[in-house]
């Protein structure tokens, strides 16, 4: 074992000293590693105090926003199977279920058969724009609690909606995302010594 590293080292130096770590592709990017390991060690290094963190925090506060969360019923009326009546198909549903309560039998007996669900609960913005569009999203997100409400437009076609509930998004404090915090200044730090070994 110790004469293999010594044969290693000799081999090294040699190497070394016939320059034949010039202009090698895989030296210089094991090279660049090593530095770019060592530079996010030196910065993990650094224990940052609350106060410190705290500040961070309210520097960057809107990386910890909490999103506004939503839960709510849709029908669905098919431009597919009712051409340029599903809008209006969606409206006549609307003036009929507009004091009806989301579980009534009148109520499942309007809409057509959808890809999705029917009911989601607590979603994100986010979540909802993947599933049916940003233009749904900011519409459901707009919409009054406890009652049928639309027609809202999807890519999908047209919707009659029902939220359930609304749970408006906030900015927690600092002891409630206190982990959370410290994991991404690190992970900041880590960057910044890089670039600045980089930069060097």
């Amino acid at each position: 074992m110790v004469e293999n590293k010594v044969q290693e080292e000799v081999l090294y130096r040699e190497a070394v000293a016939m320059g034949l770590d010039k202009d090698d592709t895989i030296v210089k990017r094991r090279m660049a590693q090593k530095l770019q390991f060592l530079a996010e060690d030196v910065a993990a290094a650094y224990e940052p105090g609350d106060a410190e963190l705290e500040d961070w925090y309210a520097a960057n506060a809107d990386k910890f926003a909490l999103p506004g969360r939503i839960s709510f019923r849709q029908l669905y009326f098919s431009p597919d199977e009712r051409g340029r009546q599903a809008y209006a198909d969606a409206q006549a549903a609307l003036a009929t279920l507009t004091d009806q309560s989301v579980d009534t039998e009148l109520a499942a007996s309007f809409g057509d058969s959808f890809m999705l669900q029917n009911y989601y609960a607590d979603r994100t913005p986010e979540q909802v724009a993947k599933e049916f569009g940003p233009v749904f999203a900011q519409a459901v997100f707009g919409a009054a609690t406890g009652s049928w409400q639309g027609p809202v437009e999807s890519g999908f076609g047209w919707h009659l909606v029902f939220v359930d509930s609304f749970v408006p998004g906030r900015q927690p404090a600092y002891a409630e995302v206190a982990p959370e915090v410290k994991t991404a200044w690190l992970a900041q730090q880590k960057v910044e010594a890089w670039r600045k070994a980089y930069d060097a």
